[in-house]
């Protein structure tokens, strides 16, 4: 392959890297578990983890590693626990106006 193609695979390489442990602890945030068979769902500290399973390991990697409380299945998928904005709602269509702001008039 040419020197250009090589290139791009390399950066795109980089850019799908996996976060890990540490990685997210470096962050500040914790870990988002959701299970696949109840749905339900809870953060992790990643602190409790990291003593458990090292800063090397992916976030992916930990969900088999956990049991849902729930249900008891071990089919759990992890992400980092990214913060949230809140419950996003009340979104208004390209010229329609807002409720609030017809209120505050």
């Amino acid at each position: 392959m040419g020197r250009l193609k090589n290139d791009a695979i390399a950066s795109e390489d980089r850019r799908r890297e996996v976060m890990t442990l540490g990685d997210v602890i470096a962050a500040g945030h914790n870990i988002f578990c959701w299970c696949n068979r109840c749905g339900h769902n809870n953060e992790v500290d990643a602190q409790v983890l990291l003593a458990r399973l090292g800063p090397a390991i992916p976030v992916p990697e930990i969900g088999p590693r956990m049991r849902c409380s729930g249900c008891q299945s071990k089919d759990v998928a992890t992400r980092p626990a990214w913060p949230s904005k809140g419950q996003v709602a009340g979104h208004v269509g390209r010229g329609e106006e807002n409720e609030d702001a017809r209120e505050a008039s």
